[in-house]
Parts: structure tokens; sequence; C-alpha cells
């Protein structure tokens, strides 16, 4: 088996060919889109919230197979979690891609176990849930309809984990609007 092979294992080519969520949303209450400059992942991801809970969630992912199985596992959980269980699955995720467990509570990311050994496509596992946790926080932080355009700004080291993001309605918020939902 060589190393492609192993990475892309067939739940992550179902889950990627599954897309659950994907598409839009007709009234969302918050949106944001990210993406990844080292491969051209891009996702919008498109949430409604009700009572601080996630009633809905869809998204628009173009990229690589580990994003979009990311994305579409997003689709088939993340209805009923709240910003704070966002914040958590997705810390658990970059953890356990650094090595740590296999969240008890989403059994399904073992699925990402082979990209512990390349960690410049954590970026593409990871942009999902930061796109959500996005799209989360506009809502959060009470911003005019929840919406935002995240554009990357320059590419740091293949190694690293995290998006760099920049958001076009404010340009202050460069990389903290992401890694403060986190």
């Amino acid at each position: 088996m060589n190393d492609s092979d192993s990475l892309y294992q067939d739940a992550i080519k179902q889950s990627a060919r599954d897309a659950h969520g994907h598409g839009q949303l007709d009234n969302p209450t918050g949106e944001a889109k990210l993406d990844n400059p080292l491969c051209g992942d891009r996702v919008r991801m498109q949430v409604a919230l009700d009572g601080g809970r996630i009633a809905a969630v869809a998204h628009e992912t173009k990229g690589c197979l580990l994003c979009r199985a990311a994305a579409s596992l997003l689709g088939a959980r993340a209805a009923g979690m709240d910003a704070a269980a966002v914040e958590a699955v997705s810390g658990q995720l970059d953890a356990m891609l650094k090595g740590n467990a296999v969240p008890e509570a989403w059994p399904e990311l073992a699925m990402f176990v082979p990209a512990r050994a390349h960690a410049s496509r954590h970026r593409c596992i990871l942009l999902p849930f930061r796109a959500l946790q996005a799209a989360m926080s506009k809502v959060g932080a009470g911003r005019s309809g929840g919406f935002a355009e995240h554009r990357s700004a320059p590419a740091k080291p293949a190694g690293c984990a995290k998006p760099a993001v920049e958001t076009t309605a404010n340009a202050a918020e460069t990389d903290r609007g992401i890694q403060s939902a986190r």
C-alpha cells in the first residue's frame, strides 16, 4: 500500500462522496468563507442558529478529499451543537492530528488518523471546522447579518496547521477572528 492509499482510505472517500450538508441555506444566521492557499481548498459554511445551537448547517466545499470529507462530517453531525461544542471538537481534532486519541464523542474522526504523518494536510481537514467556528463567531459577536468573507493572507509554511485568514470587512481582524473562535 503506498502512502496515498493509506491517506485516502475508503471511509474518507465515502464521506466526501456523501457530501452531507452540501448546498445553501435559505436563511442563514451566519456565514464564513475560508480558503487554504497551499492546496486551493475553499469552504463556504452557512449556519442557522436557534437558541445558540446549530439548527442547520450547509457548506459549499471545493477542495481535496480530506477537506470534503471533513465538511461532510460536519454536515452530518453539527446540528444541535453550540459554539463551545464546535470549539471543543475542533480542538480535539487538531490534537488528534498531532497524535492524541480519537475523541470518544466523534469516532468518525478516526478516518483522519493516517493524515497525522502529513502535517501540511492537517489544514485541509481543519478548514471546514474553522469555517464553522468563524460563521458562528460572527453571529455571537453580533455583527450585522453574521456574514463575513475570509480571504487568505500570505501562506504560512507547509507544516503549519492553521490557515491564515483575513476578514475583508475589517482587516484588523487578521487571524484573530478564527483563533479567538477556538
